[in-house]
C-alpha cells in the first residue's frame, strides 16, 4: 500500500496520573477494580478495540510507571495495538503534553481519554476518529444536556445559597465526553501556546477553541459516562453486567 493510500496513523493519550479523590480514600482512580479489573485497563481496551488505534499512551503517576506497566502486560489487549507508559506531570495538562512527546512522529491523529470513562463503546472512538481523517482539527463526542442548566453566582461559604445569574438555553448545550481527537500539529500547538495556570486545562478542545481553530460534536454516547462517585462505579458494574448478558462480554 502507497503512503498517500495509507490512513494517517492514530494513537490515544490517556492521563491517570490522578489520585481521584471524589472516589475517597485508597488506590488512585484508574487503578480502581470494576468487574474485578481495572478502571485503566477497561479505558485501554476500550480504545484498543478501534482498529484505527495503533499506538495507547498511558500517563501515570510519577512513582507508578513500573506498577502500570506490569498491569498492562498481565492483560491482554489486541495484537495489533502497542502501548507505552510514561510518567505524567502535576496537572492534568502537563501529563497529556508528556504522552504527547512519547507519540511517535508518523501518527498524524490523536485522541486523548479520561481513564475514568471505561466503557466507551468502538462505535463512538471510531466516529471521532473518522471526523478527523475527514478533514476536522478537533472533535468532540457529546450528549445534549437533560437537564436544565443554572449559572449561578459562587457562594461564599461551603452550602450557602448561590444566585442564579442566567438560564442557558438547554438546546444550545452538550454534556462533553472523551475520547476528544484531534489533529496532532493542532493538539501540539495548543499546548505549546496556551500556558499552564493553576490546575491547568481539563479539557483539551478547550484549549484548541482558545487557538481560534474550530471545534466540532459528534453523538457522544450514554455508557461513555465519567466514573467519579461510589454511585457511578455501582452503574458501571451494572453497565458490565448487561454487557456480559446480552453479548457474553
Amino acid at each position: 500500500m502507497s503512503d498517500e493510500a495509507r490512513p494517517p496513523r492514530t494513537a490515544v493519550v490517556i492521563p491517570a496520573a490522578g489520585r481521584g479523590v471524589r472516589l475517597g480514600p485508597g488506590a488512585p482512580k484508574a487503578l480502581r477494580a470494576l468487574n474485578g479489573t481495572p478502571m485503566l485497563v477497561h479505558a485501554v481496551r476500550a480504545m484498543a478495540a478501534s482498529r484505527a488505534v495503533s499506538l495507547v499512551v498511558v500517563v501515570a503517576p510519577a512513582d507508578g510507571v513500573p506498577e502500570v506497566k506490569h498491569l498492562l502486560d498481565a492483560h491482554a489487549l489486541p495484537e495489533r495495538t502497542d502501548y507505552r507508559v510514561v510518567a505524567g506531570g502535576d496537572t492534568r495538562q502537563e501529563s497529556v503534553r508528556l504522552g504527547l512527546d512519547a507519540v511517535p512522529g508518523d501518527v498524524d491523529v490523536v485522541l486523548v481519554h479520561d481513564a475514568a470513562r471505561p466503557l466507551v463503546p468502538v462505535e463512538t472512538v471510531d466516529a471521532v476518529v473518522e471526523a478527523v481523517r475527514d478533514g476536522a482539527v478537533a472533535v468532540v463526542p457529546a450528549l445534549p444536556v437533560t437537564d436544565t442548566v443554572k449559572e449561578v453566582e459562587p457562594a461564599a461559604g461551603p452550602g450557602g445559597p448561590e444566585p442564579v445569574v442566567a438560564t442557558p438555553v438547554r438546546a444550545r448545550l452538550r454534556a462533553v465526553q472523551t475520547p476528544q481527537g484531534f489533529d496532532r500539529a493542532t493538539l501540539v500547538d495548543a499546548h505549546a501556546t496556551i500556558a499552564l495556570a493553576g490546575e491547568g486545562a481539563t479539557d483539551d478542545a478547550g484549549m484548541v477553541e482558545r487557538l481560534g481553530a474550530p471545534v466540532v460534536v459528534v453523538p457522544g454516547h450514554e455508557e461513555a459516562f465519567k466514573v467519579t462517585r461510589p454511585l457511578d462505579l455501582v452503574l458501571a458494574e451494572a453497565v458490565l453486567a448487561r454487557r456480559r448478558a446480552n453479548d457474553g462480554f
